[in-house]
């Protein structure tokens, strides 16, 4: 098996399952921290062979969905940002393709070029470097990490071992049946 494909696997073991975390890493600390004294909750809601998606929430913030899509050559991550009424925000898709070969239990994406020209035109310059790392210890934990050169680093890691009540339905989406 591939390894983007046993890491897929790996995740969806945990889809309807919802994990709560914690900031581990921010570097250099940031003055307007979103995520400071929040519950942070990760919440593997929809799971196809194609596409997974999580929902992260931060205290009551539902805008946030990491999109794991397969693609011929890996994996894409995109960050899908909603507004309270379900409107898409103006910076919203962004990511980028997994940089090959990738393992079960990390895979790193790379800004991609469409990012990178929504950033730009955002006035986001910083966002232009980044890269995003998922790692996956199934039935232990996964680490969702932001990391730019010149040394900033963000990262939560959810505890898989403890499952919590499933959070409301993310901004813009559908009710679960």
């Amino acid at each position: 098996m591939a390894p983007v494909d046993a890491f897929l696997q790996g995740l969806r073991a945990h889809c309807g399952q919802a994990f709560a975390g914690k900031v581990v890493a921010n570097l250099p600390p940031q003055p307007d921290d979103a995520f400071s004294g929040k519950a942070l909750v990760m919440h593997v809601r929809e799971c196809s062979d194609a596409e997974i998606k999580v929902p992260f929430h931060v205290g009551a913030d539902r805008s946030r969905t990491w999109v794991l899509t397969r693609t011929a050559a890996g994996l894409h991550l995109a960050h899908d940002h909603r507004h309270e009424d379900g409107r898409s925000d103006a910076v919203t898709l962004y990511g980028g393709d997994s940089a090959a070969p990738g393992t079960a239990q990390r895979q790193e994406f790379p800004v991609d070029a469409a990012s990178i020209a929504m950033f730009q035109g955002a006035g986001l310059a910083a966002s232009v470097t980044n890269t995003w790392a998922l790692e996956l210890q199934p039935g232990e934990r996964f680490r969702y990490e932001l990391a730019r050169p010149g040394g900033r680093l963000f990262r939560v890691e959810f505890d898989l071992t403890q499952p919590v009540a499933s959070p409301p339905t993310p901004w813009g989406h559908a009710e679960l049946r």
